[in-house]
C-alpha cells in the first residue's frame, strides 16, 4: 500500500479531501501555527485538523517536526527538529536552526518581555477564561526597560509594525481600533508565548540584560 492511499483511506474517514489536508499543512508550514480563535478561517481550519489529528503527526513526524495539540487553549503549533518547548518531552532530533524564523532582535526582545508578563500572570493566577494574560502596551515597555534594558523602537510606526509581526506569529491579540496613545487600550498575550520562549531562554536573557541571539530564545518552524 502506497502512502498516497494511506492518506487518502485516513481522509475518506473523517471526510475531507486531499485539497483540504493541503491547506492545513500549508498554513502550518508557513505560520507555524493554528489558533481556533483568530478568525474564522482558523477556527475551521483547526476543527477540521482535529479529525485528522494522528495523520498530521505521522506526517510531520517522518519529516523530524513536532506537532503539539493544545487543546484547552484550542491551537496547533509545529516546531521544528530539536526545539526545546517547555511542559514536553526532550526531542530525539538535532536541532535544525535554518528552520527557524528569521526574526529581528526587535521582535525577540518583545518576546521576552511577553513571556516574563505572561509567567507574572500565571504566577498570580491573572488569566483569562482563553488562556490569554491582558496587559497594556505601558506594561510592555516598562519591561523592555526594566527587565532587558532595551528600548522600544522610536516611531509609532515602528511599534505598531512591531506589534503587527507578534500578533502574525499569534503571540498577541488586539483589536482593529487599538493604538497606543490610549492608555485604556489592552493586548492578550497568547499561551502560544509559552511554547516559543522557554524559561530558560527567558532566564538566560534577564541575565544578561536581555543580550541574547534570537536563533537561541525563539522556536519557531515558519519563514
Amino acid at each position: 500500500m502506497t502512502i498516497s492511499s494511506v492518506i487518502n483511506e485516513q481522509l475518506a474517514l473523517a471526510n475531507l479531501k486531499q485539497d483540504r489536508l493541503r491547506e492545513i499543512l500549508t498554513r502550518l508550514m508557513a505560520y507555524g501555527v493554528i489558533v481556533r480563535d483568530e478568525d474564522r478561517v482558523e477556527q475551521l481550519l483547526y476543527d477540521d485538523a482535529r479529525r485528522i489529528e494522528g495523520l498530521l503527526e505521522d506526517y510531520f513526524d517522518v519529516a523530524g517536526f513536532r506537532l503539539h495539540h493544545d487543546s484547552n487553549n484550542q491551537f496547533y503549533r509545529l516546531y521544528a527538529a530539536g526545539a526545546v518547548v517547555d511542559g514536553l518531552p526532550e526531542d530525539e532530533f538535532e536541532a535544525t536552526p535554518s528552520l527557524r524564523a528569521r526574526v529581528s532582535p526587535d521582535f525577540v526582545a518583545m518576546a521576552l518581555a511577553l513571556r516574563f508578563l505572561y509567567q507574572n500572570k500565571l504566577n498570580s493566577g491573572d488569566i483569562q477564561p482563553q488562556g490569554e494574560a491582558l496587559v497594556s502596551f505601558e506594561e510592555i515597555a516598562a519591561t523592555m526597560q526594566t527587565q532587558l534594558k532595551r528600548p522600544l523602537p522610536n516611531g509609532m510606526g515602528d511599534k505598531m509594525a512591531l506589534l503587527a509581526e507578534l500578533k502574525r506569529h499569534r503571540l498577541l491579540s488586539y483589536s482593529a481600533e487599538f493604538a497606543i496613545a490610549d492608555e485604556d487600550a489592552l493586548l492578550a498575550i497568547r499561551p502560544t508565548i509559552l511554547g516559543i520562549v522557554s524559561n530558560d531562554a527567558l532566564s538566560a536573557a534577564l541575565d544578561a540584560d536581555g543580550v541574547v541571539e534570537p536563533e537561541a530564545t525563539v522556536q519557531e518552524a515558519d519563514e
